[in-house]
């Protein structure tokens, strides 16, 4: 087991990274940028991360992995698919609500300065992402009917209740708050969903 200095050293490694990933996109994380910020070498950095996926994976990842049990362990609770729908959609969006820095650095800060090297970084964190995603999607999928189109649809409600938090974070970015409340707008979105998911299970049947 590490020493706890050097525990530390790995935690601060990622606080670092994460800033210059929100503030530079996926190019700006580089071993060296991160070596300087915090005044250790290069070979620091690369003892805890060997590569820059494994740096954003352990960035990344645990967020992506606690969206996806909330909204598999929504589901699971759920007595049919509109229940299914308007369950998960408030389980995502609470999740992210309640920490938008954790949303922004899962969604946006990737799309931030991006460029050939780092396309191919992030379709090496890709491959570590999609077994993730495709366990939620699935797991949603079989909630609400499992027919044709039931996965298309999980996959619209996940879409769906991120941009209901990209809306709130970028309005709080601006200090321009939306009129409706969060809670309210959440609430309206997971009862159009539910009634969609229900149809489409009616019809898939």
């Amino acid at each position: 087991m590490p020493a706890p200095k050097s525990r530390d050293t790995r935690d601060r490694i990622l606080e670092v990274a994460a800033v210059l990933l929100e503030t530079g996109g996926l190019g700006a994380v580089t071993f060296d940028a991160v070596a300087a910020r915090l005044g250790v070498t290069k070979q620091a950095v690369i003892y805890w991360f060997p590569s820059k996926v494994a740096l954003l994976s352990a960035l990344a990842l645990p967020g992506l992995r606690g969206e996806a049990q909330v909204a598999i362990e929504a589901a699971a609770r759920a007595s049919g698919p509109a229940e299914a729908a308007r369950a998960v959609v408030r389980a995502l969006i609470g999740f992210h609500l309640a920490d938008l820095a954790r949303f922004r650095l899962m969604y946006l800060s990737p799309q931030i300065g991006a460029t050939a090297g780092a396309r191919r970084t992030a379709a090496e964190l890709v491959k570590q992402v999609h077994p993730v995603t495709d366990d939620m999607y699935s797991a949603l999928a079989d909630r609400l009917g499992g027919g044709p189109s039931a996965r298309e649809t999980a996959v619209a409600i996940h879409m769906a209740a991120l941009g209901h938090v990209l809306m709130v974070a970028l309005t709080e970015a601006i200090g321009d708050p939306l009129r409706q409340t969060p809670d309210a707008l959440a609430e309206r979105l997971a009862a159009l969903l539910a009634d969609g998911a229900g149809v489409d299970a009616d019809r898939g049947s």
